[in-house]
């Protein structure tokens, strides 16, 4: 249970981390509010270089989800991500780990544009409802319904890439070049259509409002505090 929780906390970390020099690149400084056009593009850079690790580590998540129905054909069973790395770089080397990566890559970008622009969105049009504009005076419920949008946002934007990206990270070998993403498209159009792009849409947007909510708000108050902090240093 520990490593899962040890890489998704090193995603986000970084995720966030870009996304807000990003914004500070683009603003020309962390005080300077960005249009949400710059939020979009600070979020889809922020997308590729949260990749880096996000591919790896959702590449180890998948391939652990589904390989006790693997096994029961002969394959082996690792009880962690640890020797399943080990396992993967020994038998394909260094395609063995970043198994999938340029499928990550373009499911990150629309994701995380769509991601931290939603929030935005959302969290500007609460400010001004509630608190005359300053989002800084918002209380953790609208935060929190922000974060919501956000995360409804990222699968609207990118759910038919992350069905691509998961059927590639199943496959029996890693993939070679970038071109695998067009045929994997086509490939699962003509085995179901447009419906096999959006199987498990629903229960990922449901799970993403409560997930999303409490990451959004959390980064925001937690933000908050180190300014105040920062402040009176």
């Amino acid at each position: 249970m520990a490593s899962p929780l040890v890489g998704i906390a090193a995603v986000n970390s970084l995720l966030f981390w870009a996304y807000s020099y990003g914004r500070t690149l683009l603003t020309g400084s962390a005080d300077v509010t960005p249009t949400l056009g710059q939020v979009a593009v600070a979020g889809a850079g922020a997308g590729i270089v949260n990749s880096v690790l996000a591919s790896p580590v959702e590449l180890l998540k998948v391939r652990l989800q589904v390989q006790y129905s693997t096994a029961t054909g002969g394959g082996a069973v690792f009880r962690g991500p640890i020797p399943l790395a080990r396992h993967l770089v020994q038998q394909f080397g260094v395609r063995g780990i970043a198994w999938g990566f340029w499928a990550t890559v373009a499911r990150e970008i629309p994701a995380y544009a769509a991601f931290y622009s939603g929030f935005e969105f959302a969290k500007r049009s609460f400010a001004n409802a509630l608190t005359d504009g300053d989002a800084s005076k918002l209380s953790p419920l609208p935060l929190m319904l922000s974060g919501s949008v956000g995360g409804v946002s990222y699968w609207f934007a990118s759910y038919p890439l992350d069905v691509i990206k998961s059927r590639v990270q199943n496959s029996k070998a890693p993939p070679r070049g970038i071109g695998y993403i067009a045929a994997t498209a086509s490939d699962i159009m003509a085995e179901q259509g447009i419906k096999g792009f959006f199987r498990g849409f629903s229960p990922s947007v449901i799970r993403s409002i409560p997930a999303a909510g409490v990451t959004f708000a959390t980064y925001e108050l937690v933000m908050r505090a180190l300014n105040r902090d920062s402040k009176h240093v």
